[in-house]
């Protein structure tokens, strides 16, 4: 068995912890999906209901509460603060990162297990999912351990890790990475290896693990959690598009674009590496990753709802691949032509990205002098990178240099960008507005996109008003006092199709979100 070298476990570590957990508290929680999470499990230490979650004070189906049992330990520790409600999805980005390193050290070597850590953990679509309040990175540590646990034959550990993701996000949990073992051994011809996996004490085990939740939740609350579960927030969500404007074949392709950057200059070379190169010990090995981030790549593909973050359990998948060929490129090659696919690829990345960053400064003005060091660092560094490629054939500064350009993205975004454009994402600022300037006995009714934060930094629900149907325009009919918080993309929708009674006055005006007052 491969050895794990402790320094550079201690550096992976190291390096994730400063990568994932910079910034998280920094930066007020961004609507609508973070103060879903964090106000969910805030109600859960209200109530004492650690059982059924619940926002609004209404039951809440949507996800199950793994992730809302460690926000609530950590708002229990912390209070109910951005850092709280961030940390636990932080940690588990972190320890995904040393799962990979140990993983891909043991699957092909030393150095290709370091390098497909510091992929991982300095792309963008990883730090930025690990700073989320969301339930996507900790989905990510299990998935991720119940796949490494088949290739590495750990199969008691693989059917925890299924049960502990499907208390997570779901069937998805069993689904996934059935799916892809299964897949994999198809193609290797290789079904014959059920047979050792214990499938039938296996499955025992898994549901010892996942159903308690499952069953506790129906029995209190009967057909009403499986129609609501199951039905429609997960097979509704399948099926029917949640946002009609993503349904494309491509949607998921220009965020691995950018969500591998700094990269994705080395994706395709390493994908192309992988098939032509590979020897026959790591073959086995680099085509389960191939199938792992193709299936659910595919899977999300054909799914009608698509967000960001759904593709994130194929980035590990794909950081090893990218770990594996640098690794194989140090030990083989210096004096070659091979590392042009590579510097092309970058510097067409570092360009792109570095002049977008620039013309950014233009739509964000209050970050725009950020915006624009980010784009010259981005240009300088990518410049560094490239040239040590073509010039020096040193693969190893040139990942560094790959690296800090990850890191100096990350830097500049929460310390400099996020915290400046705040307000046009969260209602965080305007909540505190609302409990200063107004009177907390009148009706407010507010923007379903802006409600569970409004509820999490106000503490008061609202009544809510879905986008994109008459709830406003009836609001502003309703000539009653009340109040009125609204994102200006939907004031200014409800504005050109009816005349807004003059009785409306606008209390205050941030980053596009409108308070609004009826008298």
């Amino acid at each position: 068995m491969k050895q794990i070298d402790k320094t550079s476990l201690l550096l992976v570590a190291g390096a994730a912890l400063f990568i994932i957990l910079f910034g998280i508290g920094g930066v007020p929680l961004l609507d609508p999906d973070e103060p879903v999470y964090a106000e969910t499990a805030k109600e859960m230490l209200q109530t004492g209901d650690f059982l059924s979650p619940r926002i609004f004070g209404d039951y809440w189906y949507d996800k199950p509460p793994m992730y809302y049992w460690l926000v609530a330990i950590a708002q229990a520790i912390f209070g109910t603060c951005e850092f709280a409600a961030r940390l636990p999805a932080a940690l588990m980005a972190c320890a995904t990162s040393v799962m990979v390193y140990v993983g891909a050290t043991r699957l092909f070597s030393e150095r290709a297990g370091f390098w497909s850590a510091m992929v991982l953990t300095s792309c963008v679509e990883f730090f930025y999912m690990g700073k989320a309040a969301v339930t996507d990175t900790t989905l990510l540590f299990f998935m991720t351990g119940a796949l490494l646990s088949f290739i590495h034959k750990r199969y008691w550990l693989m059917y925890i890790c299924m049960a502990l993701a499907t208390v997570t996000k779901g069937p998805i949990g069993i689904v996934f990475p059935g799916a892809i073992i299964f897949l994999y051994l198809l193609f290797m011809g290789q079904l014959r290896e059920i047979l050792r996996m214990h499938v039938i004490r296996g499955l025992l085990l898994y549901f010892l693990v996942a159903s308690p939740w499952y069953y506790a939740m129906y029995t209190v609350h009967g057909m009403d959690f499986i129609n609501t579960f199951l039905g429609f927030h997960n097979i509704t969500r399948f099926t029917t598009a949640e946002h009609a404007n993503r349904v494309t074949f491509w949607y998921y392709f220009p965020v691995i674009i950018l969500g591998m950057f700094p990269w994705t200059g080395m994706l395709v070379q390493a994908v192309k590496a992988s098939v032509q190169d590979s020897r026959i010990d790591d073959m086995r090995n680099l085509v389960f990753l191939h199938v792992w981030a193709l299936f659910v790549l595919l899977f999300f593909t054909v799914c009608k709802t698509k967000l960001v973050s759904y593709i994130l359990p194929m980035f590990p998948a794909m950081a090893m691949v990218i770990g594996w060929n640098i690794a194989r490129m140090q030990a083989k090659f210096r004096h070659t032509t091979r590392f042009y696919g590579w510097a092309a690829g970058s510097g067409l990345m570092f360009v792109l990205l570095g002049v977008g960053w620039i013309i950014g400064a233009e739509y964000l003005p209050e970050a725009g002098f950020s915006l624009v060091m980010l784009g010259v660092l981005t240009l300088l560094l990518g410049a560094a990178a490239v040239f040590t490629l073509l010039y020096y054939r040193d693969v190893e500064l040139a990942s560094w240099l790959h690296v800090m350009i990850g890191v100096v993205t990350m830097c500049v975004a929460f310390a400099f960008v996020l915290p400046v454009v705040a307000d046009r994402f969260s209602v965080k600022t305007m909540s505190g507005v609302y409990q200063e300037s107004c009177e907390q006995s009148t009706p407010i009714y507010v923007d379903k996109f802006l409600r569970p934060g409004f509820m999490y930094y106000a503490g008061k629900p609202g009544i809510e008003m879905v986008p994109q149907t008459n709830a406003l325009s009836e609001a502003l009919r309703d000539g009653s006092h009340k109040y009125i918080l609204v994102r200006g993309l939907e004031y200014r929708r409800v504005a050109k199709t009816q005349q807004i009674p003059t009785n409306i006055t606008t209390v205050k005006e941030i980053g596009d979100i409108y308070l609004l007052e009826q008298r």
